[in-house]
């Protein structure tokens, strides 16, 4: 809990449990108070950067047979989709020889764990966190989530012998300019699987086929190849199997407002089919 709040919720299949576990780490909205001074970023980044209403379009997923872990907290407080390493020295100062529970930070990206600038190139930090700062963070916020799916892929694991995550999320429908204009537009869907590695192929072809079967355009790790979850949590070898699929944005919101539009109950109808599929589809 955080001022009353949850972190994260998670909800158990209101029908047959299955080994299908759906993550939402970045729909949330959330910015706890005691983080509010250090955050310069508009309120509109904040929407615009969240995955909105994905957790509405997989909430079906508990009817389905699985199991669906959504964040509330926002990613400009912390990233859930990153490692704990993921961080660079404009984001946090950390001198050399200071001692944390976090291991020093291996990034140089802007948006890692700890995001110092908007996807708009703005600033979202009045500082640098502290060291001490960003132990609170991750001690507060990311290994709890981290350690309920961890927890319940286990589970499933040990149920059904082996354990699938979609890790769910949605990208904005045109790659970015180095302005920040509109650039070329993406594939309505990109599974990620870090050059299909993450999953036995059974379950990236689910995907793939599911998508197009409704006249999706699909674009394999192209421009996401599968954040933290899918390379953490991804181990085929010891039956742990993960897939993130992006949605494009335009598909059931209007970009500009941030509002519902025509297509999200398709949206959202297409989403609860894809895990019933998943939930289908078993290893041979």
């Amino acid at each position: 809990m955080q001022n009353g709040k949850r972190l994260f919720s998670l909800i158990e299949p209101e029908r047959r449990e299955s080994a299908v576990v759906v993550e939402v780490p970045h729909a949330g909205l959330d910015v706890p108070a005691t983080y509010l001074s250090n955050l310069t970023a508009p309120a509109r980044s904040i929407a615009q950067d969240a995955d909105l209403y994905v957790d509405e379009l997989y909430a079906d997923a508990p009817l389905e047979g699985a199991t669906l872990l959504v964040a509330h907290t926002s990613r400009y407080v912390l990233d859930l989709n990153r490692g704990e390493d993921d961080w660079d020295r404009e984001a946090v100062s950390a001198p050399a020889t200071a001692r944390s529970s976090v291991p020093h930070g291996s990034s140089r990206m802007p948006r890692g764990l700890v995001w110092r600038l908007t996807t708009d190139g703005l600033p979202a930090l009045a500082r640098p966190l502290t060291l001490a700062e960003l132990d609170e963070r991750v001690d507060r916020i990311h290994r709890p989530y981290h350690r309920a799916l961890w927890s319940v892929l286990e589970r499933k694991r040990e149920k059904f012998g082996y354990a699938v995550l979609l890790a769910a999320h949605s990208m904005p429908s045109n790659a970015r300019t180095l302005n920040g204009e509109a650039g070329a537009p993406r594939a309505d869907i990109v599974p990620g699987t870090q050059g299909r590695t993450t999953s036995a192929p059974v379950f990236i072809e689910c995907v793939d086929a599911h998508a197009r079967a409704f006249g999706y355009t699909v674009r394999h790790d192209d421009p996401y190849r599968g954040g933290f979850s899918a390379r953490h949590y991804g181990q085929p070898h010891r039956g742990l199997h993960a897939v993130q699929v992006e949605l494009a944005r335009r598909l059931y919101m209007d970009e500009r407002t941030c509002a519902r539009n025509g297509g999200f109950d398709a949206m959202r109808s297409w989403c609860r089919s894809l895990v019933a599929k998943l939930v289908q589809t078993a290893l041979r």
